[in-house]
């Protein structure tokens, strides 16, 4: 009797470690690979999932390398504007600034839109200061847009990719569900696999998600205050372009 205890219990425990090996990554990789029939939505989870993620993180490091660009333009280029002994002088050096420098091309704006009212004299409705506000809310409003390239797709990954994981989450529990009622057994050995699964794509659904979340935020933050130094160039250009006098 002693001796069929211990038998039983010694298959249990190899049952055991058989099935904790079924609840590996590489396990899943490795049945979905062989057996791609049997996980069409596993497939499709992961698919989406490993998308999700390349993507968010391409317009993390972009928006990441923009925002140090920026950073450096925006202590030199508004600098090299005003240093500048004339206005003639300071467009052509915007004018030799890089096509997507926004800064460059805010100035610019304005001073097209203070040199068209010039040229159409009592023909133009507005006033030479509403002109120029004009065209610098535009420049500001279109530089601002620009910085949100990619910012939809990191708030969409960082709110549905926990969702498309726990699609597979699901369907890990129904397949753990259909196994055990076509077995009969309830066991470890017997739903380990599914149950890894679904665990395996709630994990990645939330390394997917939380990088997002975080670049989300943190290119927000920098974004504003982007945003907020574009509107304090574009008052001093106003002043400038609307009065003649130039900011000191």
């Amino acid at each position: 009797m002693l001796q069929e205890l211990l038998i039983a219990a010694a298959t249990g425990g190899n049952n055991s470690a058989a099935a904790l090996n079924q609840m590996g990554f590489s396990h899943l990789i490795s049945e979905m690979t062989s057996k791609p029939g049997q996980y069409p939505v596993s497939w499709l989870v992961l698919i989406v999932l490993v998308v999700m993620s390349a993507s968010s993180w391409y317009w993390t490091v972009i928006n990441i390398i923009r925002s140090l660009r920026l950073k450096n333009q925006a202590s030199t280029v508004p600098a090299a504007f005003w240093g500048t002994k004339n206005t003639q002088e300071a467009i052509r050096l915007m004018e030799e600034q890089p096509k997507n420098e926004p800064f460059s091309k805010i100035a610019l704006d304005a001073a097209s839109a203070a040199a068209h009212h010039s040229q159409a004299g009592a023909g133009e409705t507005l006033s030479r200061s509403e002109f120029v506000d004009r065209a610098l809310r535009q420049a500001v409003t279109r530089e601002s847009g620009n910085l949100q390239s990619g910012m939809i797709l990191l708030a969409t990954v960082g709110a549905t990719a926990p969702f498309v994981g726990l699609l597979g989450t699901v369907w890990g529990i129904y397949s753990a569900l259909i196994k055990i009622g076509a077995s009969g057994n309830a066991g470890i050995d017997a739903v380990a696999g599914p149950v890894g699964e679904a665990l395996i794509m709630t994990a990645l659904g939330l390394i997917v998600a939380i990088p997002a979340v975080f670049a989300f935020n943190f290119l927000s933050k920098v974004n504003g205050s982007n945003v907020a130094k574009f509107d304090t160039f574009a008052h001093d250009l106003h002043d400038f372009f609307a009065t003649g006098s130039r900011v000191q």
